[in-house]
């Protein structure tokens, strides 16, 4: 991990999905390299904007539900993305300013921007780690993850639009049982997941096997195969949902789900009697 005396090495030729989609959802960190790739993907999928704002936003509400409902104070954000309006620390220390979240990200762009702008409320704490969600170990044998979280106590995992990137080979289950394994019973999985179910064959064959700029390693996965990721633990209700339909703030416009293709839910690690 760099320190803060080490230059980041920052690829601008390289597409890079946090870059992606801080792009789709109107941001403006970004290279043109990101926009090629981007732009790409929205030909052959014109619902990737929607799709992006959509996983923004049951990110915002699962983060308020497990910190007003289920009482979370500690979370681990794997995937970060590029800060954008209300990160996780912003939504959870709205409502509990003594949360205290690591971020963990490998694009050197992303550690850079989180340590200017993700600023911790002065009652709870903020930390960034650069590693990779195929490593479990690296990132739960940190020494900023072990001095800012309690892994005794309940701690939310946030997998938010990140295993879809990690191929069969990565084993991506294995990936989300070394890192829940870890954690303390009553812990939670909150958990977001690309899927083609509800795509039009033609469209999931060319984001499969498209010629898309800096498209790297992309694995859409089925509903059952997504629900797998929850093995073990307790759903919170409404259970494994396209995310414009796990608990829609009220009023808030139905987005048709093949716009969205994105499946998201949120677990509990059971409590041993």
């Amino acid at each position: 991990m760099p320190t803060d005396d080490t230059p980041p090495v920052i690829d601008p030729f390289t597409a890079h999905p946090a870059r992606r989609y801080n792009y789709w959802l109107g941001g403006k960190d970004h290279f043109a390299t990101d926009r090629a790739s981007g732009d790409a993907v929205e030909k052959i999928f014109p619902g990737i904007r929607t799709a992006a704002v959509e996983n923004r936003l049951f990110l915002h509400r699962a983060v308020r539900h497990l910190t007003e409902e289920h009482g979370v104070r500690q979370f681990l954000d794997i995937g970060t993305g590029l800060p954008t309006a209300d990160n996780t620390h912003e939504v959870a220390q709205r409502y509990a300013p003594d949360a205290r979240i690591v971020y963990v990200d490998n694009d050197p762009l992303v550690l850079v921007h989180a340590r200017a702008l993700l600023t911790s409320h002065p009652d709870g704490v903020t930390a960034y780690i650069d590693a990779d969600v195929r490593y479990p170990d690296t990132i739960l044998n940190d020494p900023t993850l072990r001095d800012t979280l309690d892994l005794t106590q309940p701690i939310a995992l946030l997998l938010v639009a990140v295993l879809h990137f990690l191929t069969d080979t990565d084993d991506p289950h294995a990936v989300v049982r070394a890192l829940m394994d870890a954690l303390a019973p009553g812990s939670y999985l909150m958990l977001t997941h690309a899927t083609a179910d509800l795509l039009p064959p033609a469209t999931a064959h060319h984001l499969a096997a498209g010629d898309i700029p800096g498209r790297g390693d992309f694995t859409t996965r089925t509903r059952q195969q997504i629900d797998h990721f929850f093995d073990g633990l307790d759903l919170l209700q409404p259970g494994l949902q396209i995310v414009s339909a796990w608990h829609p703030d009220p009023g808030s416009p139905q987005t048709a789900p093949g716009d969205v293709s994105v499946y998201g839910g949120v677990a509990r690690k059971p409590v041993k009697s």
